[in-house]
């Protein structure tokens, strides 16, 4: 079924997918993540992502949370570089409910001072279980290592001292000036007319004060190869190598997603998988990671090993580069990749909740959605020079970073 689209005269817009399901799946998504904070917000998006839920004009923190439990639903959010998102999932007659308290949520919090210092020990924990999972945390090191002096390289959850230091009107100021009603996309996947869904919509959206951005972001484009060793005395040694890559609106990403399938993706028979865990013994996890952004990207490979084997499992990673590089791949091998990321593409698209988030992201980005059909054109399109030519340009061992936990 085709996509249904109602836009705000402030900008907001609702997109909407009709299905046969007793349940249903909406949300907000924002363009607006940890990249559009200052070097002195660091964390301020994330921690907006917390507190939001702390209090309205006519609601305290426990009624926000029961609104949507108390009818068995369930209330989330997330932060990331480049967006943010509050969404539900409910019964489908609670729809009037659920966009109900989106709005109030979104434009009436009014951030309670006592409720933003618990929420800042909240997140300090959060902060230090990083600390705790040294496999969790070497991405967002490396990403800091790659995009040095940028605001893509800044963690998402800030630091302890950046927390401290924010204010509550240094929450309302960020929220005010930077979540953009034209960059905002009411999402929804379920069983409801779209007219039906529109009154909702319209009766609390339409009154939003529109905002418009204005200021564009800092664009990335000084990257130089670096390596670093990290002291963390971990009892294993964890090692990421990776470069950046294509943006999302880079046509040759979705022959960059095909490749990371094939070097070290989900699928137990990707290539270093089969060669460093299943040959070898070398590592209990190994996987590969592709990760465009509006105007960059990022690809990476990591890996877990017994530091004994460090040296021989690099030795390993160079050598299935290198035939990526010089080896196209045969009619049946690329047949057999496109079927794989097809194939787990549907099974990721049988999640309704997964559908809702998706829909919501790419409206952001294309201001459409492909359906799964038209994916899989692009995907049938790859050919083996492409993968090779893509192997030669991202997977350059001259310009892999490195980072390592020792």
């Amino acid at each position: 079924m085709e996509y249904q689209l109602h836009t705000l005269k402030n900008g907001i817009r609702l997109v909407h997918k009709q299905v046969d399901s007793a349940v249903a799946h909406a949300g907000v998504m924002m363009h607006t993540g940890s990249r559009d904070e200052t070097a002195e917000q660091q964390g301020l998006a994330h921690f907006i992502e917390h507190v939001i839920f702390k209090g309205t004009t006519k609601r305290k923190a426990y009624h926000i949370i029961s609104r949507i439990e108390d009818v068995g639903g369930e209330l989330n959010a997330y932060t990331a570089k480049e967006e943010t998102s509050i969404y539900a999932s409910f019964l489908k007659e609670h729809y009037d409910r659920s966009m109900e308290l989106f709005s109030d949520i979104l434009f009436n919090s009014v951030f309670p001072e006592k409720e933003l210092l618990k929420e800042k020990d909240v997140i300090y924990d959060e902060i230090n279980s990083y600390k705790d999972s040294p496999s969790e945390l070497i991405f967002d090191d490396f990403e800091e290592l790659v995009f040095r002096n940028h605001p893509l390289g800044t963690n998402i959850l800030g630091t302890p001292e950046h927390l401290k230091r924010f204010t509550r009107n240094d929450v309302i100021n960020f929220f005010r000036n930077t979540y953009y009603t034209d960059e905002m996309i009411v999402c929804s996947v379920g069983n409801i007319k779209f007219n039906k869904l529109v009154k909702y919509f319209e009766k609390y959206f339409s009154d939003v004060k529109p905002l418009y951005r204005t200021k564009t972001r800092e664009p990335f484009s000084d990257y130089s190869k670096t390596k670093k060793v990290a002291n963390k005395d971990t009892h294993q040694t964890h090692c990421i190598v990776g470069n950046v890559a294509y943006n999302v609106h880079d046509d040759r990403r979705v022959g960059l997603y095909l490749l990371n399938n094939i070097l070290a993706g989900p699928g137990m028979n990707s290539r270093l998988n089969m060669s460093l865990r299943e040959k070898y013994g070398y590592a209990y996890n190994v996987e590969s990671n592709y990760t465009p952004y509006s105007d960059t990207g990022l690809f990476t490979i990591y890996f877990g090993t017994d530091s004994a084997y460090l040296d021989k499992s690099m030795a390993i990673i160079r050598k299935e580069i290198k035939l990526l590089q010089e080896k196209k791949l045969g009619i049946l091998q690329l047949s057999k990749a496109k079927r794989q990321l097809e194939g787990q593409l549907a099974i990721a698209d049988e999640s309704l909740s997964n559908q809702m988030l998706g829909i919501g992201k790419s409206f952001l980005v294309f201001n459409k959605c492909e359906t799964l059909e038209e994916v899989n054109k692009r995907i049938e399109a790859i050919t083996s020079e492409q993968i090779l030519e893509i192997a030669n340009d991202i997977l350059n061992i001259d310009e892999l970073s490195t980072l390592i936990y020792k």
